[in-house]
C-alpha cells in the first residue's frame, strides 16, 4: 500500500477512524473518573557511613551500593512489614478482618496475608550514589499513605537494632559460658603447676639450675687437674724406674744430701783409718758399720721418694675415678633438673595459654555485652511523610492524552485492517494498473461538495503523479471528474 492509497483509505474511512478515536477516549476517561483515588506519602531514612564506636569492629555499615541494596531489602522485608501492620492496629481492624475471610475464605495465615497487603503498598526505589532510602507509601487515604510511610520508616531502624542487639545476645550467652568453662581450666592447670612445683622443689627462679650447673663446671675443672697430676706422677713412677738416684726431687731431697755428704765425710775418715790402723782395727770397724747404715738409709729414703710417686698415681687414679662418677652423677641430676624445668615450662605454657584464652573470651563477652545493651541504630530518619494535598492517581491529563494518542492509533489501524479485509478501487488512476487498459473518462456518483482536506491530498497526488508520466515521455491518462 502505498502513501497515496493510505491517504485514499483514511479518506474513505474517516468515521471508523473517528468512531474508533472518540471510543477509546471515553473509555479512558470513564476509568480515570470510576478509578479510585490514590494518594502517594514520602518518607526518608538516612543510612550513617560511619559506625558507631561499639559496634565497629563487628557491625558492617552501610557504604557502598551492595550494603544499601541490602538495606533495600530489609525495608521491604516481611518482618517490617509485620511490624508496621502491629503498629498502626491493622490486625485489630474488623472490616480488613472481614476482606481476608472474602478473599481467602478462611485459609492461610491473617498476619502474613496483611502484613504481605502492607508491604505491596510501598515501593524502595534504589539510591544511587546517596546514602538516603526513600520509602513510597501509596494508599486510598491521605492520612494513612503518611501514616504507612512513617511507620515503615521507624519500623526499618527497630529492625536494624534487633538484628545488631540479637546476634549480640547470642553471642554475650555464648561468650560467657566459654569464659566459664576457660575459668575452670585455668584454674586446674594452675593447681596442677603448683603442685609438680612443690613436688620437685621448683622455684620461680632459676637459681638452683645456675648452682648445679656451677658445681657441674667445678667438678669438671677438679677432674682435669687431677688428671693432669695422675699423668705427671705416673711419668715420674716411670723415670724412677730406670734412674731413681737421678730423679730431681732424689736429687733435691735435703735429707737425702745430707746423708749423702755425711756419707762422703765417713767414707773420707775410713779410707785414712784403713791407712793408719788397718781393717781389723775397732775403730775401722764402727765407721764401716756407719757407713754401711747411711748407704742402707739413702737407699730407703730414695725408695720412700719413689714410693710416693706410686702412692700419689695411685691416689690421683682415685680421686679421678672419684670425681669422674662425681661428673656423671651430677650431670644426670643437671639432666633431671632440666627435664622438670621443661616439664614446668609446659605446664606454665598451658597456664599462659589458658589466661590469653580468658582474656580474649573476656573481651569479647564485654564488647558483646556493651553491643546487646546498644539501643542506636546507623540509620536516622531524614524527614518524615506528610499527608499529601492531592491525589497521585488517577491522572487525568495523563490519561487524556493516552486516550489522544491511542485513540489516533487505533483508529488508524482499525481504517487499515478493513481496507484489507475489503479492498476497494480508490483512485482511477489505478484502473491502467490493475486492468492494462487505458481510462478514456470517469464518472461520479457523489454529490455534493468533498471534503476540502482529502479533495487537495488527492488533487496535489494526482498532479505530481502526472508530471512524473510527462517526465518519463507519455501522455497523461485523460480522465475528467
Amino acid at each position: 500500500m502505498t502513501f497515496y492509497q493510505f491517504l485514499a483509505v483514511l479518506r474513505a474511512r474517516w468515521g471508523v477512524v473517528l468512531g474508533v478515536f472518540l471510543a477509546c477516549v471515553l473509555v479512558t476517561q470513564v476509568r480515570t473518573l470510576r478509578a479510585p483515588k490514590l494518594y502517594t506519602a514520602v518518607a526518608s531514612v538516612v543510612v550513617n557511613s560511619k559506625s558507631d564506636p561499639i559496634t565497629a569492629a563487628s557491625y558492617a555499615t552501610a557504604t557502598n551500593s551492595n550494603d544499601l541494596e541490602t538495606q533495600t531489602d530489609i525495608v521491604t522485608s516481611p518482618r517490617v512489614a509485620a511490624r508496621v501492620v502491629k503498629a498502626l492496629g491493622f490486625d485489630q481492624d474488623p472490616a480488613i478482618k472481614q476482606m481476608w475471610l472474602r478473599t481467602t475464605s478462611g485459609h492461610g495465615d491473617f498476619n502474613g496475608w496483611l502484613a504481605d497487603a502492607v508491604g505491596r503498598t510501598i515501593s524502595v526505589p534504589p539510591p544511587r550514589e546517596s546514602n538516603v532510602i526513600s520509602i513510597i507509601a501509596t494508599w486510598d487515604n491521605a492520612k494513612d499513605a503518611a501514616r504507612i510511610a512513617n511507620a515503615f520508616a521507624q519500623a526499618y531502624i527497630d529492625t536494624t537494632i534487633e538484628l545488631r542487639v540479637e546476634p549480640a545476645k547470642q553471642y554475650a550467652a555464648w561468650f560467657d559460658e566459654r569464659s566459664k568453662s576457660l575459668r575452670a581450666d585455668l584454674a586446674a592447670r594452675q593447681k596442677l603447676l603448683s603442685d609438680f612445683q612443690d613436688k620437685e622443689g621448683i622455684f620461680a627462679t632459676d637459681e638452683h639450675l645456675d648452682i648445679e650447673m656451677s658445681r657441674l663446671a667445678e667438678l669438671s675443672a677438679q677432674l682435669v687437674a687431677v688428671q693432669g697430676q695422675r699423668e705427671d706422677s705416673q711419668s715420674r713412677e716411670f723415670e724412677s724406674n730406670n734412674s731413681d738416684n737421678m730423679m730431681p726431687e732424689v736429687l733435691q731431697s735435703t735429707l737425702i744430701t745430707s746423708l749423702k755428704s755425711q756419707l762422703s765425710t765417713d767414707e773420707a775418715r775410713l779410707q785414712d783409718l784403713k791407712t793408719r790402723l788397718g781393717l781389723n782395727h775397732p775403730d775401722y770397724l764402727r765407721l764401716q758399720a756407719e757407713i754401711d747404715s747411711l748407704k742402707a738409709r739413702i737407699v730407703q729414703e730414695t725408695g720412700n721418694v719413689v714410693r710416693s710417686f706410686r702412692i700419689a698415681t695411685q691416689i690421683n687414679l682415685r680421686r679421678e675415678t672419684a670425681l669422674t662418677a662425681a661428673i656423671d652423677a651430677q650431670k644426670k641430676r643437671v639432666m633431671e633438673f632440666k627435664l622438670e624445668r621443661e616439664h614446668a615450662a609446659i605446664l606454665q605454657n598451658d597456664v599462659a595459654t589458658a589466661q590469653r584464652n580468658l582474656d580474649t573470651v573476656t573481651q569479647g563477652l564485654a564488647q558483646t555485652s556493651l553491643e546487646s545493651q546498644a539501643q542506636q541504630a546507623n540509620a536516622v530518619q531524614l524527614s518524615l511523610a506528610t499527608e499529601p494535598a492531592a491525589a497521585s492517581s488517577p491522572k487525568f491529563l495523563l490519561n487524556l492524552a493516552l486516550g489522544l494518542v491511542f485513540g489516533i492509533a487505533l483508529g488508524v489501524v482499525a481504517a487499515v485492517c478493513l481496507e484489507l479485509l475489503n479492498p476497494r478501487v480508490r483512485r482511477s488512476a489505478e484502473l491502467p494498473r490493475l486492468l492494462g487498459v487505458p481510462l478514456l473518462a470517469t464518472l461520479s456518483t457523489r454529490s455534493g461538495p468533498k471534503p476540502r482536506l482529502f479533495a487537495a491530498m488527492a488533487s496535489r497526488a494526482l498532479e505530481w503523479r502526472g508530471r512524473g508520466v510527462r517526465a518519463l515521455g507519455h501522455d497523461p491518462t485523460p480522465s475528467s471528474s
